[in-house]
Protein backbone atom coordinates (compact mmCIF):
# COMPACT_ATOMS: atom_id res chain seq x y z
CA UNK A 1 0.00 0.00 0.00
CA UNK A 2 1.43 3.37 -1.04
CA UNK A 3 0.78 7.00 -0.31
CA UNK A 4 0.16 9.40 -3.19
CA UNK A 5 3.65 10.85 -2.70
CA UNK A 6 5.25 7.40 -2.83
CA UNK A 7 3.45 6.53 -6.06
CA UNK A 8 4.67 9.64 -7.86
CA UNK A 9 8.19 9.43 -6.41
CA UNK A 10 8.65 5.77 -7.32
CA UNK A 11 7.51 6.43 -10.90
CA UNK A 12 10.24 9.05 -11.36
CA UNK A 13 13.29 7.47 -9.74
CA UNK A 14 16.10 7.02 -12.29
CA UNK A 15 18.64 5.67 -9.81
CA UNK A 16 17.58 4.80 -6.26
CA UNK A 17 18.81 6.48 -3.12
CA UNK A 18 21.64 4.87 -1.16
CA UNK A 19 23.39 5.69 2.08
CA UNK A 20 26.08 7.51 0.10
CA UNK A 21 24.00 9.13 -2.60
CA UNK A 22 20.63 10.82 -3.07
CA UNK A 23 18.18 9.43 -5.59
CA UNK A 24 18.27 10.70 -9.17
CA UNK A 25 14.76 11.97 -9.87
CA UNK A 26 13.37 12.64 -13.35
CA UNK A 27 11.63 16.01 -13.69
CA UNK A 28 8.52 16.35 -15.86
CA UNK A 29 8.21 20.13 -15.85
CA UNK A 30 10.78 22.86 -15.19
CA UNK A 31 9.35 26.34 -14.63
CA UNK A 32 11.80 29.24 -14.92
CA UNK A 33 11.75 33.01 -14.45
CA UNK A 34 14.19 35.90 -14.72
CA UNK A 35 15.71 35.92 -11.23
CA UNK A 36 17.14 32.42 -10.64
CA UNK A 37 17.91 31.35 -14.22
CA UNK A 38 20.62 33.71 -15.60
CA UNK A 39 23.48 32.09 -13.67
CA UNK A 40 22.30 28.61 -14.70
CA UNK A 41 22.26 29.54 -18.38
CA UNK A 42 25.74 31.04 -17.99
CA UNK A 43 27.06 27.73 -16.66
CA UNK A 44 25.49 25.86 -19.59
CA UNK A 45 27.08 28.29 -22.02
CA UNK A 46 30.51 27.97 -20.39
CA UNK A 47 30.33 24.17 -20.54
CA UNK A 48 28.89 24.01 -24.05
CA UNK A 49 25.75 22.23 -22.87
CA UNK A 50 22.29 22.52 -24.44
CA UNK A 51 19.00 22.52 -22.55
CA UNK A 52 18.20 18.81 -22.56
CA UNK A 53 14.40 19.09 -22.76
CA UNK A 54 13.26 22.57 -23.83
CA UNK A 55 9.84 21.02 -24.48
CA UNK A 56 9.56 20.32 -20.73
CA UNK A 57 10.65 23.83 -19.77
CA UNK A 58 8.29 26.81 -19.46
CA UNK A 59 9.35 30.40 -18.82
CA UNK A 60 7.73 33.65 -17.76
CA UNK A 61 8.73 37.05 -16.37
CA UNK A 62 7.29 38.04 -12.99
CA UNK A 63 9.62 38.90 -10.09
CA UNK A 64 11.35 41.95 -11.56
CA UNK A 65 8.48 43.16 -13.73
CA UNK A 66 6.88 46.45 -12.68
CA UNK A 67 3.13 46.66 -12.16
CA UNK A 68 2.98 50.20 -13.56
CA UNK A 69 3.40 51.41 -17.15
CA UNK A 70 3.97 54.87 -18.58
CA UNK A 71 1.55 56.72 -20.87
CA UNK A 72 2.92 54.88 -23.91
CA UNK A 73 2.41 51.47 -22.31
CA UNK A 74 6.08 50.87 -21.54
CA UNK A 75 6.83 49.14 -18.22
CA UNK A 76 8.31 51.42 -15.55
CA UNK A 77 11.27 49.37 -14.36
CA UNK A 78 12.56 50.27 -10.92
CA UNK A 79 16.18 49.83 -12.06
CA UNK A 80 18.34 48.92 -15.02
CA UNK A 81 19.19 45.70 -13.21
CA UNK A 82 15.53 44.65 -13.33
CA UNK A 83 15.31 45.53 -17.02
CA UNK A 84 18.47 43.53 -17.69
CA UNK A 85 17.19 40.50 -15.79
CA UNK A 86 14.08 40.38 -17.96
CA UNK A 87 16.02 40.94 -21.18
CA UNK A 88 18.51 38.22 -20.23
CA UNK A 89 15.81 35.64 -19.65
CA UNK A 90 14.14 36.43 -22.97
CA UNK A 91 17.47 36.12 -24.79
CA UNK A 92 18.39 32.85 -23.07
CA UNK A 93 15.07 31.15 -23.69
CA UNK A 94 15.01 32.30 -27.34
CA UNK A 95 18.47 30.81 -27.84
CA UNK A 96 17.33 27.43 -26.49
CA UNK A 97 13.85 27.28 -28.01
CA UNK A 98 11.98 27.42 -24.70
CA UNK A 99 8.33 28.46 -24.61
CA UNK A 100 8.38 31.88 -22.97
CA UNK A 101 5.66 34.28 -21.91
CA UNK A 102 7.04 37.82 -22.02
CA UNK A 103 5.44 41.23 -22.34
CA UNK A 104 3.72 40.30 -25.61
CA UNK A 105 1.97 37.21 -24.19
CA UNK A 106 -1.62 37.17 -22.99
CA UNK A 107 -0.62 34.28 -20.68
CA UNK A 108 2.22 36.09 -18.89
CA UNK A 109 2.05 36.22 -15.14
CA UNK A 110 3.38 35.00 -11.83
CA UNK A 111 4.93 31.63 -12.58
CA UNK A 112 2.76 29.73 -10.08
CA UNK A 113 -0.41 31.31 -11.46
CA UNK A 114 0.17 31.12 -15.21
CA UNK A 115 1.60 27.57 -15.23
CA UNK A 116 -1.65 25.98 -14.04
CA UNK A 117 -3.71 28.31 -16.26
CA UNK A 118 -1.91 26.90 -19.29
CA UNK A 119 -2.58 23.34 -18.14
CA UNK A 120 1.16 22.68 -18.03
CA UNK A 121 0.79 21.43 -14.44
CA UNK A 122 -0.85 18.01 -14.31
CA UNK A 123 -1.45 15.18 -11.83
CA UNK A 124 1.38 12.74 -11.25
CA UNK A 125 4.12 15.10 -12.40
CA UNK A 126 7.38 16.08 -10.78
CA UNK A 127 7.71 19.86 -11.06
CA UNK A 128 10.53 22.19 -10.05
CA UNK A 129 11.26 25.91 -10.23
CA UNK A 130 13.90 28.22 -8.82
CA UNK A 131 11.30 29.57 -6.41
CA UNK A 132 10.36 28.19 -3.01
CA UNK A 133 6.61 28.45 -3.59
CA UNK A 134 6.65 25.83 -6.34
CA UNK A 135 4.79 23.73 -3.78
CA UNK A 136 1.69 25.51 -5.16
CA UNK A 137 1.44 22.94 -7.95
CA UNK A 138 1.00 20.06 -5.54
CA UNK A 139 -2.65 21.11 -5.54
CA UNK A 140 -2.95 19.09 -8.76
CA UNK A 141 -1.64 15.87 -7.21
CA UNK A 142 1.99 16.38 -8.19
CA UNK A 143 5.33 16.51 -6.40
CA UNK A 144 6.38 20.14 -6.78
CA UNK A 145 9.19 21.92 -4.96
CA UNK A 146 11.56 24.82 -5.21
CA UNK A 147 15.23 24.45 -6.11
CA UNK A 148 18.35 26.62 -5.94
CA UNK A 149 20.14 28.31 -8.81
CA UNK A 150 22.75 25.53 -9.11
CA UNK A 151 19.97 22.96 -9.30
CA UNK A 152 18.23 25.02 -11.99
CA UNK A 153 21.37 24.44 -14.05
CA UNK A 154 21.31 20.71 -13.27
CA UNK A 155 17.73 20.34 -14.48
CA UNK A 156 18.31 22.45 -17.60
CA UNK A 157 21.27 20.23 -18.51
CA UNK A 158 19.96 16.79 -17.51
CA UNK A 159 16.19 17.00 -16.81
CA UNK A 160 17.05 15.22 -13.56
CA UNK A 161 17.81 16.19 -9.99
CA UNK A 162 19.61 14.62 -7.03
CA UNK A 163 17.33 14.48 -4.01
CA UNK A 164 16.84 12.61 -0.76
CA UNK A 165 13.33 11.25 -0.33
CA UNK A 166 11.41 13.13 2.37
CA UNK A 167 9.15 11.48 4.92
CA UNK A 168 5.38 11.79 4.58
CA UNK A 169 2.90 13.61 6.80
CA UNK A 170 -0.88 13.57 6.55
CA UNK A 171 -2.73 16.77 7.47
CA UNK A 172 -6.35 15.87 8.21
CA UNK A 173 -9.07 18.36 9.10
CA UNK A 174 -12.12 16.90 10.79
CA UNK A 175 -15.54 18.58 10.63
CA UNK A 176 -16.69 21.54 8.54
CA UNK A 177 -15.33 25.05 8.12
CA UNK A 178 -17.39 27.90 9.53
CA UNK A 179 -18.84 30.53 7.21
CA UNK A 180 -16.29 33.15 6.21
CA UNK A 181 -13.26 30.90 6.73
CA UNK A 182 -11.08 30.76 3.61
CA UNK A 183 -8.27 28.48 2.38
CA UNK A 184 -5.76 31.15 3.46
CA UNK A 185 -7.16 30.97 6.98
CA UNK A 186 -6.88 27.19 6.87
CA UNK A 187 -3.21 27.12 5.95
CA UNK A 188 -2.33 29.87 8.44
CA UNK A 189 -4.09 27.85 11.15
CA UNK A 190 -2.18 24.71 10.15
CA UNK A 191 1.18 26.51 10.26
CA UNK A 192 0.29 28.08 13.62
CA UNK A 193 -0.52 24.58 14.90
CA UNK A 194 2.54 22.64 13.67
CA UNK A 195 5.01 25.54 13.56
CA UNK A 196 7.30 26.88 10.85
CA UNK A 197 9.57 23.88 11.38
CA UNK A 198 6.81 21.33 11.86
CA UNK A 199 6.99 20.09 8.30
CA UNK A 200 10.78 19.99 7.98
CA UNK A 201 11.86 16.82 6.22
CA UNK A 202 8.30 15.93 5.17
CA UNK A 203 6.04 15.96 2.15
CA UNK A 204 2.59 17.02 3.36
CA UNK A 205 -0.60 15.48 2.00
CA UNK A 206 -3.74 17.49 2.78
CA UNK A 207 -6.57 15.00 3.19
CA UNK A 208 -10.29 14.97 3.82
CA UNK A 209 -13.56 16.63 2.98
CA UNK A 210 -12.41 20.20 3.76
CA UNK A 211 -9.78 20.08 1.02
CA UNK A 212 -11.99 18.11 -1.36
CA UNK A 213 -14.59 20.89 -1.16
CA UNK A 214 -12.06 23.59 -2.04
CA UNK A 215 -11.77 25.01 -5.54
CA UNK A 216 -8.48 24.55 -7.40
CA UNK A 217 -7.64 28.15 -6.51
CA UNK A 218 -8.15 27.38 -2.82
CA UNK A 219 -6.10 24.21 -3.01
CA UNK A 220 -3.26 26.14 -4.66
CA UNK A 221 -3.33 28.66 -1.81
CA UNK A 222 -2.99 25.86 0.75
CA UNK A 223 -0.20 24.01 -1.07
CA UNK A 224 1.58 27.29 -1.83
CA UNK A 225 2.33 27.87 1.87
CA UNK A 226 3.44 24.31 2.67
CA UNK A 227 6.99 25.59 2.43
CA UNK A 228 6.22 28.06 5.25
CA UNK A 229 5.79 25.08 7.57
CA UNK A 230 9.26 23.91 6.55
CA UNK A 231 7.91 21.13 4.32
CA UNK A 232 9.58 20.00 1.11
CA UNK A 233 6.24 20.07 -0.67
CA UNK A 234 2.51 19.75 -0.17
CA UNK A 235 -0.03 17.92 -2.28
CA UNK A 236 -3.71 17.10 -2.63
CA UNK A 237 -5.06 14.08 -4.52
CA UNK A 238 -6.64 14.94 -7.90
CA UNK A 239 -10.39 14.55 -8.32
CA UNK A 240 -13.25 15.79 -10.48
CA UNK A 241 -12.49 19.39 -9.50
CA UNK A 242 -8.96 18.92 -10.85
CA UNK A 243 -10.12 17.29 -14.06
CA UNK A 244 -12.68 20.03 -14.79
CA UNK A 245 -10.07 22.72 -14.22
CA UNK A 246 -7.54 21.25 -16.64
CA UNK A 247 -9.90 20.20 -19.45
CA UNK A 248 -9.44 22.25 -22.61
CA UNK A 249 -6.37 24.18 -21.45
CA UNK A 250 -3.54 24.69 -24.00
CA UNK A 251 -1.13 22.13 -22.52
CA UNK A 252 -3.76 19.55 -21.51
CA UNK A 253 -3.21 16.04 -22.97
CA UNK A 254 -4.74 15.47 -26.41
CA UNK A 255 -6.52 12.30 -25.32
CA UNK A 256 -7.87 13.94 -22.20
CA UNK A 257 -10.32 11.23 -21.13
CA UNK A 258 -7.55 8.63 -21.23
CA UNK A 259 -5.34 10.91 -19.13
CA UNK A 260 -8.10 11.29 -16.55
CA UNK A 261 -8.41 7.50 -16.27
CA UNK A 262 -4.68 7.29 -15.52
CA UNK A 263 -4.92 10.11 -13.00
CA UNK A 264 -7.68 8.36 -11.05
CA UNK A 265 -5.06 5.96 -9.68
CA UNK A 266 -3.23 8.88 -8.04
CA UNK A 267 -4.63 8.49 -4.56
CA UNK A 268 -3.22 7.20 -1.30
CA UNK A 269 -4.16 3.54 -0.97
CA UNK A 270 -6.40 2.43 1.85
CA UNK A 271 -4.11 1.08 4.52
CA UNK A 272 -1.07 3.07 3.44
CA UNK A 273 0.84 4.54 6.35
CA UNK A 274 2.29 8.02 6.80
CA UNK A 275 5.33 8.74 8.92
CA UNK A 276 3.25 11.27 10.84
CA UNK A 277 -0.40 12.35 10.97
CA UNK A 278 -1.75 15.66 12.24
CA UNK A 279 -5.47 16.02 12.92
CA UNK A 280 -7.21 19.33 13.52
CA UNK A 281 -10.78 20.48 14.16
CA UNK A 282 -11.88 22.42 11.06
CA UNK A 283 -14.80 24.00 12.90
CA UNK A 284 -12.39 25.72 15.31
CA UNK A 285 -10.63 27.67 12.53
CA UNK A 286 -11.54 31.36 12.24
CA UNK A 287 -10.33 34.19 9.99
CA UNK A 288 -6.61 34.43 10.69
CA UNK A 289 -3.84 37.02 10.56
CA UNK A 290 -0.18 37.07 11.56
CA UNK A 291 1.15 39.26 14.35
CA UNK A 292 4.90 38.48 14.23
CA UNK A 293 7.65 37.96 11.69
CA UNK A 294 7.01 34.45 10.40
CA UNK A 295 3.82 32.70 9.22
CA UNK A 296 3.64 30.60 12.39
CA UNK A 297 2.95 33.79 14.34
CA UNK A 298 -0.73 33.57 13.41
CA UNK A 299 -3.95 33.80 15.39
CA UNK A 300 -7.63 34.56 14.80
CA UNK A 301 -8.02 38.19 13.74
CA UNK A 302 -10.37 39.04 16.60
CA UNK A 303 -8.31 37.29 19.31
CA UNK A 304 -5.75 38.84 21.62
CA UNK A 305 -2.14 38.49 20.54
CA UNK A 306 -0.98 35.39 22.45
CA UNK A 307 1.81 35.16 24.99
CA UNK A 308 5.16 34.41 23.41
CA UNK A 309 8.20 32.60 24.77
CA UNK A 310 11.83 33.20 24.00
CA UNK A 311 13.97 36.06 22.75
CA UNK A 312 13.21 35.46 19.05
CA UNK A 313 9.46 35.83 19.59
CA UNK A 314 9.97 38.90 21.76
CA UNK A 315 12.08 40.48 19.02
CA UNK A 316 9.34 39.70 16.52
CA UNK A 317 6.71 41.52 18.59
CA UNK A 318 9.05 44.44 19.16
CA UNK A 319 9.67 44.71 15.42
CA UNK A 320 5.93 44.61 14.73
CA UNK A 321 5.31 47.19 17.50
CA UNK A 322 2.73 45.00 19.22
CA UNK A 323 2.46 43.32 22.60
CA UNK A 324 0.93 40.13 23.95
CA UNK A 325 -2.59 40.73 25.19
CA UNK A 326 -3.28 43.46 22.62
CA UNK A 327 -5.62 43.13 19.67
CA UNK A 328 -4.36 43.38 16.11
CA UNK A 329 -7.23 45.81 15.54
CA UNK A 330 -5.31 48.29 17.68
CA UNK A 331 -2.89 48.62 14.76
CA UNK A 332 -3.63 51.19 12.06
CA UNK A 333 -3.00 49.93 8.54
CA UNK A 334 -0.90 51.97 6.11
CA UNK A 335 -0.99 49.74 3.04
CA UNK A 336 -2.91 46.75 1.74
CA UNK A 337 -1.66 44.38 -0.96
CA UNK A 338 -3.86 41.81 -2.70
CA UNK A 339 -1.99 39.56 -5.11
CA UNK A 340 1.00 37.14 -5.30
CA UNK A 341 1.24 33.44 -6.12
CA UNK A 342 -0.73 32.78 -2.93
CA UNK A 343 -3.80 34.94 -3.59
CA UNK A 344 -3.56 36.54 -7.02
CA UNK A 345 -6.09 34.37 -8.85
CA UNK A 346 -9.52 35.27 -10.23
CA UNK A 347 -11.29 33.84 -7.18
CA UNK A 348 -9.19 36.18 -5.00
CA UNK A 349 -10.03 39.19 -7.19
CA UNK A 350 -13.73 38.34 -6.85
CA UNK A 351 -13.47 37.98 -3.06
CA UNK A 352 -11.71 41.33 -2.81
CA UNK A 353 -14.30 43.07 -4.99
CA UNK A 354 -17.15 41.54 -2.97
CA UNK A 355 -15.84 43.20 0.18
CA UNK A 356 -15.06 46.53 -1.53
CA UNK A 357 -18.38 46.76 -3.41
CA UNK A 358 -20.23 49.85 -2.13
CA UNK A 359 -17.44 50.69 0.32
CA UNK A 360 -14.46 53.05 0.32
CA UNK A 361 -10.87 52.45 1.38
CA UNK A 362 -9.94 54.47 4.50
CA UNK A 363 -8.29 57.80 3.62
CA UNK A 364 -4.96 56.96 5.26
CA UNK A 365 -4.66 53.55 3.53
CA UNK A 366 -3.07 52.90 0.15
CA UNK A 367 -4.37 49.67 -1.37
CA UNK A 368 -3.09 47.97 -4.52
CA UNK A 369 -4.73 44.99 -6.21
CA UNK A 370 -2.43 43.04 -8.51
CA UNK A 371 -3.81 40.23 -10.70
CA UNK A 372 -1.59 37.15 -10.83
CA UNK A 373 -1.58 36.93 -14.62
CA UNK A 374 -2.76 38.58 -17.79
CA UNK A 375 -5.51 35.97 -17.93
CA UNK A 376 -6.70 36.85 -14.42
CA UNK A 377 -6.57 40.56 -15.27
CA UNK A 378 -8.58 40.13 -18.49
CA UNK A 379 -11.21 37.93 -16.82
CA UNK A 380 -11.54 40.26 -13.84
CA UNK A 381 -11.94 43.29 -16.09
CA UNK A 382 -14.55 41.46 -18.16
CA UNK A 383 -16.52 40.99 -14.92
CA UNK A 384 -16.06 44.64 -13.94
CA UNK A 385 -14.01 43.83 -10.86
CA UNK A 386 -11.42 46.48 -11.72
CA UNK A 387 -14.12 49.17 -11.65
CA UNK A 388 -15.26 48.09 -8.19
CA UNK A 389 -11.66 48.23 -6.96
CA UNK A 390 -11.08 51.70 -8.40
CA UNK A 391 -14.40 53.08 -7.17
CA UNK A 392 -13.42 52.00 -3.67
CA UNK A 393 -10.23 54.05 -3.96
CA UNK A 394 -7.77 51.20 -4.51
CA UNK A 395 -5.30 50.85 -7.38
CA UNK A 396 -5.66 48.21 -10.09
CA UNK A 397 -2.23 47.17 -11.36
CA UNK A 398 -0.51 45.12 -14.08
CA UNK A 399 0.27 41.45 -13.28
CA UNK A 400 3.46 40.57 -11.41
CA UNK A 401 4.92 39.51 -8.07
CA UNK A 402 4.61 43.11 -6.85
CA UNK A 403 4.79 43.72 -3.09
CA UNK A 404 5.28 40.06 -2.23
CA UNK A 405 9.01 40.49 -2.67
CA UNK A 406 9.42 44.28 -3.10
CA UNK A 407 12.17 44.07 -5.73
CA UNK A 408 10.15 45.62 -8.54
CA UNK A 409 9.23 49.08 -7.27
CA UNK A 410 6.25 48.06 -5.15
CA UNK A 411 7.25 48.34 -1.49
CA UNK A 412 6.28 49.89 1.83
CA UNK A 413 8.16 52.60 3.67
CA UNK A 414 10.02 51.91 6.94
CA UNK A 415 7.62 51.43 9.84
CA UNK A 416 4.51 51.12 7.68
CA UNK A 417 2.07 48.30 8.43
CA UNK A 418 1.00 46.26 5.41
CA UNK A 419 -1.87 43.79 5.37
CA UNK A 420 -0.80 41.40 2.63
CA UNK A 421 -2.25 38.34 0.93
CA UNK A 422 1.23 37.04 0.16
CA UNK A 423 3.06 34.25 1.97
CA UNK A 424 5.94 35.74 3.97
CA UNK A 425 6.01 38.30 6.73
CA UNK A 426 9.72 38.29 7.50
CA UNK A 427 11.22 41.55 8.72
CA UNK A 428 11.80 43.77 5.69
CA UNK A 429 10.19 41.38 3.22
CA UNK A 430 7.96 44.13 1.79
CA UNK A 431 10.54 46.90 2.17
CA UNK A 432 13.25 47.78 4.72
CA UNK A 433 11.60 48.32 8.08
CA UNK A 434 8.14 47.45 6.76
CA UNK A 435 5.81 45.41 8.98
CA UNK A 436 3.68 42.71 7.35
CA UNK A 437 0.43 41.10 8.47
CA UNK A 438 -0.53 38.07 6.37
CA UNK A 439 -4.23 37.50 5.77
CA UNK A 440 -6.84 36.40 3.25
CA UNK A 441 -8.11 38.70 0.46
CA UNK A 442 -11.34 39.15 2.42
CA UNK A 443 -9.54 40.22 5.59
CA UNK A 444 -7.13 42.42 3.61
CA UNK A 445 -10.00 44.25 1.90
CA UNK A 446 -11.93 44.64 5.16
CA UNK A 447 -8.81 46.06 6.83
CA UNK A 448 -8.37 48.54 3.96
CA UNK A 449 -11.91 49.83 4.49
CA UNK A 450 -11.73 49.94 8.30
CA UNK A 451 -8.23 51.38 8.40
CA UNK A 452 -7.17 48.83 11.00
CA UNK A 453 -6.74 45.04 11.00
CA UNK A 454 -10.14 43.37 10.99
CA UNK A 455 -12.12 40.56 9.40
CA UNK A 456 -15.22 41.00 7.26
CA UNK A 457 -17.34 40.11 10.27
CA UNK A 458 -15.62 42.85 12.27
CA UNK A 459 -16.26 45.33 9.49
CA UNK A 460 -19.97 44.57 9.54
CA UNK A 461 -20.40 44.87 13.33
Amino acid sequence: MKTLFDKIWDAHVVTPESRANPATLYIDLHLIHEVTSPQAFTVLRERGLPVRRPDRTLATIDHSTPTLKDETGEPLYVSEQSRTQVATLLANTAAHGIETHGWDSDARGVVHVMGPELGAVQPGMTIVCGDSHTSTHGAFGSIAFGIGTTQVGHVLATQCLLMRKPKTMAIELEGELSQGVTPKDVILAIIAEIGVGGGTGYALEYRGRVFEQMSMEGRMTVCNMSIEAGARCGLIAPDETTYRYLRGRPHAPEDYDAAVERWRALRTDDGATFDKTVRMDASAIRPMATYGTHPGHAAPVDDLIPDVFGEADERALTYMKVRSGERLSAQNVDRVFVGSCTNGRLEDMRATADVLRGRVVAPHVRMIVVPGSESVKASAEAEGLDRIVRLAGAEWREPGCSMCIAMNGDKAEPGELVVSTSNRNFAGRQGPGARTVLASPETAAASAVAGYVTSVAGLEE
